[in-house]
């Protein structure tokens, strides 16, 4: 018995923060099911769909009518060097996040000053670090994918129409798909930005986590979800001010 009670002070020492996570994790999750079963029942609610097919359409028409090459390569290097730079900046996070792991001893306690809650062990602070370090490699992976992929579609795209019958994979349908894929992988890049932002929160306590990820799930609720407006509504709502036209946050209908 006497053998046990390192371990029960351990547990507990670690149990707010173990919470805070395992209930963060469970918001983010519960969240994506419900977005995903409503996507399902109507995709036109869906940013992600609408992009989907938004880039399907384009693709479809710019490899079947000529004279479109010089606006696909422009807009295909715009995709490209947004993709360089999101990278560039997940390689410099990591980084940062790599020199905030040789300081723990003098950063964990200064961190948490603020937070009446959970551990300031520079063990758990390391182990914090890692999960941060993890989810800026994932958005750096996502970009390098959607740059890899545009870097395909850039070529395939270009393929004159008497030949993309030579192979099945340049058709508009399938360089569809890879220009799906890309928008995808920059997509799970962002994702990962956003998702660090609780994460960051974290480093100075576990009550922090658990009111970065309720914000991030409600402005991940404006972020995915689009306007669905019918044909001739947009005519007869009045005109909006030029605040409310720049507010990101607005009533959306689904």
């Amino acid at each position: 018995m006497i053998e046990l009670l390192p371990d029960l002070a351990v547990l507990k020492e670690f149990s707010a923060d173990t919470l805070a996570m395992a209930t963060s994790v469970a918001l983010v999750a519960s969240y994506y099911l419900n977005f995903h079963r409503r996507a399902r029942r109507n995709p036109a609610c869906s940013i992600h769909a609408v992009n989907a097919n938004a880039r399907r359409l384009w693709v479809r028409q710019v490899m079947t009518q000529p004279g479109k090459d010089v606006m696909a390569v422009q807009t295909l290097r715009n995709f490209i060097m947004v993709g360089i730079m999101m990278a560039s900046t997940a390689s410099l996070l990591v980084m940062g996040t790599l020199t905030l792991s040789g300081q723990a001893e003098n950063i964990a306690r200064s961190w948490h000053v603020l937070g009446f809650l959970g551990s300031s062990s520079p063990g758990l602070w390391i182990v914090k670090v890692m999960v941060l370090l993890a989810d800026f490699i994932v958005a750096f992976f996502g970009y390098a994918m959607a740059i890899r992929l545009a870097n395909h579609v850039l070529f395939m795209i270009n393929v004159p129409h008497s030949d993309q019958d030579a192979h099945a994979g340049l058709s508009p349908d399938n360089v569809a798909d890879r220009l799906i894929q890309a928008g995808n992988m920059m997509a799970l890049g962002m994702r990962a930005f956003l998702f660090a932002i609780p994460l960051v929160f974290w480093l100075f306590g576990p009550l922090f986590l658990l009111l970065a990820t309720a914000g991030l799930i409600v402005t991940l609720s404006q972020l995915d979800r689009h306007d669905v407006i019918e044909p001739g509504a947009a005519e007869a709502r009045p005109a909006a001010s030029g605040l409310a036209q720049t507010l990101p946050f607005r009533r959306r209908t689904v």
